[in-house]
């Protein structure tokens, strides 16, 4: 997906607010800022990725604060959210009247989950606001494929799921232990450094998720969204190996869709911006949970 023109004044929010996370010495605030509009100059243009261009800028932040990661804090906190509301996400789960019935309310609040995230232009987002958000779960799917990613996980042997924040990855673990009781095994990406307000090891293992995945890996980089030709081996492996392909929040849509795939791939996430919400065709603050199907199949 490339850019659109609203992507850029979302990225330069974006860089002041994770800059005011990393350091609190104002000159070197401004400092990071005006490298951060050189970058941009340089990199945003028609052709690009905004997950792309988003990685140069938090790799350039990260770097120029000496902060490795600004949103360790933010993360911890969302963390904590989401484990309070979880055994109430799952007594919903657990009281569906069938396995699809179940299957279908994980997605959901998976993709609710995805509401988790900070400093993004015209996203109104507070901890205090995911109970509510995920109340309204059924209320608010604007693509809703299912039905169809339920006989497509049924059938599969090997998901490789990708994950996004942290958080929205304690809903997840309800996600991933749905399909796995569908039959296939189910190897769970994170990623290997910080990478803004997503998930790593550290939350995976905070939230449960090792207890339920049969693999637990990282993606071997710090990329918004996953771009194949920095992942690891491993992570690479799992990709070529699955099935089918669960791919949580934005940077992944961003990113996947530039790339010809011979599988599969289920799309969750909440439409928190513009551009994406234009992708794809719906209005900002609705669950998606979309299936994309490789041409010839």
């Amino acid at each position: 997906m490339k850019v659109r023109a609203a992507c850029l004044p979302c990225m330069v929010h974006r860089a002041y607010r994770e800059v005011c996370y990393a350091t609190q010495d104002e000159a070197l605030r401004l400092k990071v800022m005006v490298e951060v509009a050189k970058l941009l100059a340089r990199e945003f243009k028609p052709d690009a990725v905004p997950a792309i261009v988003g990685t140069f800028r938090d790799r350039l932040i990260k770097e120029l604060t000496g902060n490795p990661d600004p949103y360790k804090a933010v993360k911890a906190m969302s963390n904590k959210t989401a484990l309070e509301l979880r055994p109430s996400v799952e007594e919903y789960i657990a009281s569906a009247r069938d396995g699809l019935e179940r299957f279908r309310r994980a997605c959901l609040c998976a993709a609710v989950g995805n509401a988790i995230e900070f400093d993004i232009l015209g996203h109104r987002f507070s901890l205090d606001l995911l109970s509510e958000l995920l109340r309204r779960a059924e209320d608010d799917v604007a693509i809703d494929d299912v039905s169809a990613l339920y006989e497509v996980a049924r059938k599969a042997e090997k998901v490789l799921y990708l994950t996004d924040n942290a958080g929205e990855v304690a809903f997840d673990v309800l996600l991933v232990r749905e399909i796995k009781a569908l039959g296939p095994e189910v190897i769970v990406a994170v990623k290997e450094e910080p990478c803004i307000n997503d998930a790593l090891m550290e939350d995976a293992l905070a939230v449960g998720m090792d207890e339920v995945a049969d693999e637990l890996i990282t993606t071997g980089t710090d990329t918004v969204g996953l771009v194949l030709e920095w992942a690891s081996r491993e992570c690479l492996r799992a990709y070529e190996g699955a099935d089918l392909v669960v791919a949580k929040g934005m940077g992944n849509i961003e990113t996947l869709t530039e790339y010809e795939h011979d599988k599969p791939i289920a799309f969750l996430l909440f439409t928190k911006c513009e551009t994406i919400a234009g992708h794809l065709g719906v209005e900002r603050g609705k669950c998606v949970v979309k299936l994309w199907w490789p041409r010839g199949i």
